[in-house]
């Protein structure tokens, strides 16, 4: 087969959904038998300590005697995830006034510290003592 009859195979449905870092392909192709099947590769972008980008690539074949079972388990997922936790974001990414977890304990910690009965610090610590 040429290369234009192997370009045309790859390129017969195609969609791409922009978020964030990542990219996701949707992409329709073909088998040998001339059946379809998807592929869907998440594309996400690194930056190299000069400055330069590079790619990282993982994708999922999709053929259509798992389309069903595929669709169905998707959906009940994302309907879950919704139902749980809404349709809002909830991220340090996309909120400003986000706290991290870890963040809390670390306060409390601190203020727990600062606050017991034996108000010296390590440093304060005198010598003659011992």
């Amino acid at each position: 087969m040429s290369d234009k009859g192997m370009m045309e195979k790859e390129e017969i449905f195609s969609k791409v959904l922009r978020a964030g870092r990542r990219t996701y392909f949707f992409d329709v192709r073909s088998t040998r038998a001339d059946d379809y099947y998807l592929t869907i590769t998440e594309s996400k972008k690194f930056t190299n300590d000069d400055g330069s980008f590079y790619y990282k690539k993982h994708k999922i074949y999709l053929y259509k005697e798992d389309f069903d079972g595929f669709r169905e388990i998707l959906a009940e997922m994302t309907d879950f995830i919704i139902n749980e936790k809404g349709e809002e974001v909830i991220s340090e990414r996309h909120q400003k006034d986000f706290k991290k977890e870890y963040e809390d304990d670390d306060q409390n910690t601190e203020k727990s510290a600062s606050t017991s009965s034996n108000p010296e610090k390590f440093t304060d610590v005198s010598f003659d003592d011992i």
